[in-house]
């Protein structure tokens, strides 16, 4: 069987900045895989280039038995893949619900006329993350950072992906909130979502993940169990700050 997510000798340079540096690495269907190391490791540029975002400078990226290095963003998501982002990005002016339905919109311009809105579906999606019926008219601005990032969850929800990068999805939120995200990551996991995580909240990602990969300048450093590669010591080094 093919891995879910492959990325293949992935260099990104911006200017004299080398960004990814040489870094293999696979997530097998099914498995949910924390990549982990210190601030400017390139952990986001890796997700960045994964949907499309950036262009790689050389390298390939798979999604299963079919390459997607060159495809754009909406051709990456339709083949699924999606992503959170560290910094939430709702779309300002709308409210939850119109959010959501942003990810539900069909690629067919004539089933976009004729199916119109799911508001079962929405409210699904809304529930699943811990929103109820009322806050589906609230706007982003009504929102606190923990709830806008339930919101990049039910919206990354919405694209049906096979494989979600959740960027930093704990920061900001309660002790709640990260149980509740917990608790969804790992319903979804036993539905056979591929998961690749990037968290500084170590505690929250250990029981999420079946193994770790960390980074530095960009370059794999450790790749197995979570104990493992947080006692490797080029990990305590670069990511603990302990030799």
């Amino acid at each position: 069987m093919s891995a879910r997510l492959a990325v293949t000798k992935l260099v990104k340079r911006f200017g004299g900045l080398t960004a990814t540096d040489d870094l293999t690495f696979s997530v097998e269907p099914g498995e949910s895989v924390g990549l982990i190391g210190p601030n400017g490791a390139g952990k986001t540029t890796v997700f960045s280039q994964v949907m499309g975002e950036h262009r790689q400078t050389s390298g390939t990226i798979h999604l299963g038995d079919e390459e997607i290095s060159k495809l754009t963003t909406a051709a990456r998501i339709r083949r699924g893949v999606s992503r959170t982002y560290q910094v939430p990005r709702p779309f300002p002016e709308i409210s939850v619900a119109e959010n959501i339905r942003v990810g539900l919109m069909p690629d067919n311009v004539w089933q976009m006329i004729t199916r119109g809105p799911d508001p079962d579906r929405e409210l699904e999606l809304a529930e699943a993350v811990g929103f109820s019926a009322s806050d589906l008219t609230r706007t982003p601005a009504e929102l606190s950072m923990g709830d806008l990032r339930k919101l990049e969850m039910a919206r990354t929800m919405a694209t049906a992906p096979s494989v979600m990068l959740l960027d930093e999805v704990f920061a900001g939120l309660t002790l709640g909130e990260i149980a509740m995200i917990s608790d969804l990551v790992q319903k979804m996991r036993a539905q056979g979502m591929t998961f690749l995580i990037v968290s500084h909240d170590l505690k929250a990602l250990e029981p999420l993940i079946d193994r770790a990969i960390a980074i530095d300048r960009g370059a794999m450093i450790a790749n197995g169990s979570y104990a493992d590669v947080i006692a490797d010591a080029a990990v305590r080094t670069s990511y603990l700050g302990a030799a």
